[in-house]
C-alpha cells in the first residue's frame, strides 16, 4: 500500500499520512484489528484521491493536445503537406535500394535520373520474367536495349509513405513481370532531394514517361497508379491527353476522387471529423499548399481506356470513393468510345488497401484486357465478383 501510495499520491498527502502513522505508533503499537482496518481505509482513501488527481491532470493534457493540433496545423500548413506526402517515412528501413536482388528482383536495374537541376529520383526497371536469365549481370546499356523487345511497359506510380522498395510494391512488380510486362517505377522528389509537391510529383512522372517513350517507340505503355499515386496518374494522363498524346491505358488501384474527400475519409481524421470547423482547420490547410489531386476533374479530360481496381474492405481510401470516381469517368464525354471498367474485390478476400496483387484473378484480368475501343460498361454488382465477367473483359 505504501508503494502504491508513493506512485499515485501527491507529496503533501504522503507527509500527512506518515505523521499519522508515527503518532499512531507512539500511542500504541497494538490497538487491535479495528485500528489497523481504520488505518488501511485512510491509506486507500488518500491513494484514491491521488489517483483521481492524476487522472484529471492526464485528461487536461489530452484535451489540450486535442485542441492544440488543429490550431498548429492551421498556423503551420506545411505540417499538413508533410502528412499528405509522408516522404519522411522511408520504409523499409533496412533495405538497400541499390541491391534489388536482395528482394528477389534479380532481373532489375536500379539507377538515378535528374528531372531538374538539383532534383534526383531513384528509379527501378524490372524486365519481364522471361528475360530473367538473360538479365543476369547486365549493364545499363543492355537494360535500355531490352525496351526494344515486344513486351509492353507499365509505369508504376506508388502511393505516399515508403519507397519503391515497399514489400507490397515489390510483390506487384513480380506479378506484372511474370505476365510479360516491363515495370518502371520511381520515388518522387523529396526522397533524395527537393521538397514534395503535387506539381513536382507530376513533373517527375511526366519526365520518366517521356524517358520511357524515347526508348520504346510505339510499343504499348500503360500507366498504373496506386493510392496517392492515382492522383499523380490522372494528373499525368490529363496532361498527355491535352497534348494529344494519351497513353495506351490508365489503371487506377484504390483511387479517390480528390484529396479533400480522401482526407475527410481517412482513418487519421476520425477523431476530428465532427469537430466544428474541421474543413477550415484541416482541409483548407491542404489546399493552401496547392494540393488538390482532383481526379474527379481529371477524368473529364482523359481520352484513353481506364481500369479501376478497388477492394471493398479498403479502410485507407474508402471503396465508395473509387466507385464515385468510376461513375464520373463513365459519364465523361472525353473518352471518345474508350471503355472505363470498375472491378471490385469483396471484403471476404481481405485485400484491403494494398494487397490486390494477391488476387489470383489479377493475372486473368490483365491478360484479358486488350484496351481496344468500345463503349462504357456498367460495373459488376457490389459485393460479388463474377469470374465470367472478368474473363470477358475486352477494352
Amino acid at each position: 500500500l505504501i508503494f502504491i501510495m508513493t506512485l499515485y499520491t501527491p507529496r503533501h498527502n504522503l507527509e500527512v499520512t506518515a505523521g499519522r502513522k508515527d503518532a499512531h505508533c507512539l500511542t500504541s503499537e497494538c490497538e487491535g484489528d479495528q485500528e489497523k482496518t481504520s488505518h488501511v481505509m485512510i491509506l486507500l482513501s488518500v491513494c484514491r484521491g491521488g489517483l483521481i488527481w492524476r487522472l484529471r491532470r492526464i485528461l487536461i493534457w489530452v484535451l489540450g493536445i486535442y485542441i492544440a493540433i488543429p490550431v498548429i496545423i492551421k498556423v503551420c500548413p506545411s505540417i499538413q503537406a508533410k502528412l499528405v506526402f509522408l516522404n519522411f517515412v522511408r520504409v523499409p528501413y533496412f533495405i538497400d535500394l541499390k541491391r534489388p536482388e536482395d528482394q528477389g528482383l534479380n532481373h532489375t536495374r536500379n539507377f538515378y535520373l535528374q528531372p531538374e537541376e538539383g532534383i534526383n529520383i531513384g528509379v527501378c526497371h524490372t524486365v519481364p520474367s522471361v528475360m530473367w536469365r538473360e538479365a543476369q549481370a547486365k549493364d545499363a546499356e543492355w537494360y535500355d536495349k531490352s525496351f526494344q523487345s515486344s513486351h509492353p511497359v507499365i509505369l508504376y506510380l506508388h502511393g505516399n509513405a515508403g519507397t519503391r522498395g515497399g514489400d507490397h510494391r515489390v510483390q506487384l512488380y513480380k506479378v506484372l513481370s511474370s505476365l510479360g510486362y516491363h515495370v518502371v517505377t520511381f520515388d518522387y522528389r523529396g526522397m533524395l532531394g527537393g521538397s514534395p509537391s503535387e506539381k513536382g510529383m507530376t513533373s517527375d512522372a511526366l519526365f520518366l514517361y517521356q524517358w520511357i517513350k524515347q526508348r520504346i517507340g510505339q510499343k504499348p505503355l500503360y500507366i498504373w497508379g496506386h493510392s496517392l499515386g492515382t492522383g499523380v496518374a490522372t494528373n499525368l494522363v490529363r496532361r498527355l491527353c491535352d497534348r494529344g498524346t494519351p497513353p495506351d491505358a490508365l489503371i487506377l488501384e484504390s483511387p479517390f476522387t480528390n484529396i479533400r474527400e480522401e482526407a475527410k475519409s481517412h482513418p487519421f481524421s476520425m477523431v476530428y471529423r465532427y469537430l466544428p470547423g474541421f474543413d477550415w482547420f484541416f482541409l483548407d490547410s491542404i489546399t493552401a499548399n496547392d494540393i488538390r489531386f482532383a481526379s474527379d476533374e481529371n477524368v473529364n479530360h482523359i481520352s484513353c481506356p481506364v481500369l479501376i481496381l478497388h477492394a471493398e474492405d479498403d479502410t485507407v481510401v474508402p471503396f465508395q470513393l473509387g466507385k464515385k470516381l468510376y461513375d464520373l469517368a463513365a459519364q465523361s464525354k472525353s473518352l471518345n468510345g474508350h471503355k472505363v471498367q470498375f472491378i471490385p474485390f469483396p471484403s471476404s478476400l481481405g485485400y484491403r488497401h494494398k494487397f490486390i496483387y494477391k488476387s489470383p484473378q489479377l493475372p486473368n484480368i490483365l491478360r484479358c484486357v486488350r484496351f481496344t475501343n468500345c463503349c462504357c460498361s456498367t460495373p459488376p454488382k457490389f459485393g460479388t465478383f463474377y469470374n465470367k465477367l472478368v474473363y470477358s473483359i475486352h477494352f
